[in-house]
């Protein structure tokens, strides 16, 4: 899986299950601390999970 399909994957995760798990959290920090940055085509799926957060439709469950 090559890693802007792996955080298209994470996110996607987060949004089906309407909760942003400490796994799914850690799983997109590792892709982009390994990318070095956000590919452009990832920047939009980031921008959704963001925007979702903010409107409350996503729920963040706190660190284990």
């Amino acid at each position: 899986m090559s890693k802007s399909t792996s955080l298209r994957w994470l996110v996607a995760q987060a949004l089906h299950s309407k909760v942003l798990t400490p796994d799914i959290e850690e799983g997109i920090n590792s892709e982009l601390i390994r990318l070095g940055h956000v590919p452009i085509g990832d920047i939009e799926v980031l921008e959704l999970l963001m925007s979702e957060m903010d409107a409350g439709r996503i729920q963040l469950i706190a660190s284990r």
